[in-house]
């Protein structure tokens, strides 16, 4: 068993501390919270054992919140850490916690690239992850895009070119005093944006451009992709790798979806906590190949898309070295889309 603590406890943190939580090879020792809130409540009402800063205990103490112990605590009881804080503090504390304790970390895509050994996609670079001490996982863009490029890679779909136009959510929804309220706003303000530099930290060798915009939205991030393929590819062959490859759902008109709100909607209905989407959801009318141009409309519910990755660079950097074995272990557990399944 992979023992494993969840350091950050807020939309990413909760949501991979209970996936951890179905892992039949892990046990979540604990999860960290440095300030009492409805979040940290709540972990401890589900039974979660709860680590503090000993300089906040009291505060804790005082909501009525019970703790069991320090965050160090913590550190020094896992194998593994998951670091799911704002970005800039897991870099923090990598330094002064994990490297200290000697302790293996995974952090997110909110930190800089060099917080880590590798950065990460399941699909695209598992057996980098090998081992290593200290994995990234990258954002949930880039996490979508990496998906889509290795799903074509997989299949021997050549990309020459691959161009990426995101229309980014503005704020989670829970993230009340975050904008824009009514503009389209350039973020960042410049060609490429972030995302492919992000893309080319895990394949180096891709040609990628991203731009990107914040929308007045909280529901999901939405992906306009075109790529420039190798020849003789069809829209039949490109949508049987898109069907054929783990963690990407391709939803179809025959049910009525041509939404984002609707996708999100079926996942309430389906019984899925949270109403969590972690699969790319691609739109199968948007599919669409000209000569060697491709183009498509994927959606991307940021809330949720890196759990799987997440797990999944647990379990590597704890040695195991089966990445189709790890997807289909984590995939089954969270009920995700298997192969060939399509909705519509």
């Amino acid at each position: 068993m992979i023992r494993v603590g969840v350091v950050g406890y807020g939309t990413i943190g909760k949501r991979v501390a209970d996936a951890i939580s179905k892992q039949r090879d892990m046990v979540l020792e604990g999860v960290a919270k440095t300030r009492p809130s409805y979040e940290a409540a709540a972990a401890v009402e589900k039974g979660l054992r709860l680590f503090v800063p000993p300089s906040e205990a009291d505060k804790f103490e005082k909501a009525g919140i019970r703790v069991s112990g320090t965050i160090e605590d913590l550190v020094k009881s896992v194998d593994v850490v998951v670091d799911a804080t704002p970005g800039g503090v897991g870099a923090q504390n990598r330094e002064s916690l994990y490297s200290r304790l000697g302790v293996k970390a995974v952090f997110q895509g909110g930190e800089k690239a060099d917080v880590a050994e590798v950065s990460f996609n399941a699909l695209a670079n598992y057996g980098q992850a090998i081992g290593k001490r200290y994995i990234r996982v990258v954002s949930c863009n880039t996490t979508a895009i990496l998906r889509i490029a290795a799903a074509l890679r997989l299949w021997n779909i050549g990309i020459e070119r691959m161009r990426v136009f995101i229309a980014r959510r503005g704020a989670d929804p829970k993230e009340h005093k975050k904008g824009p309220i009514n503009d389209f706003v350039l973020d960042p303000p410049a060609i490429p944006s972030h995302h492919a530099l992000d893309v080319k930290s895990v394949l180096p060798d891709i040609d990628i451009v991203t731009a990107s915009i914040a929308t007045p939205v909280t529901i999901a991030h939405v992906h306009f992709v075109y790529a420039v393929l190798g020849s003789g590819v069809s829209r039949e062959e490109v949508l049987e790798a898109l069907y054929r490859t783990p963690r990407i759902a391709v939803f179809e008109p025959g049910r009525g979806f041509t939404s984002v709100a609707q996708v999100i909607e079926w996942a309430r209905d389906a019984g899925r906590p949270r109403g969590d989407v972690p699969e790319n959801i691609v739109f199968r009318d948007t599919v669409s190949v000209s000569g060697r141009e491709l183009f498509m409309v994927m959606a991307v519910h940021q809330e949720s898309i890196v759990v799987p990755e997440n797990v999944d660079a647990i379990r590597a950097a704890a040695g195991f070295k089966d990445v189709w074995k790890s997807i289909r272990l984590t995939d089954e557990s969270l009920g995700l889309v298997t192969e060939g399944k399509r909705y519509g």
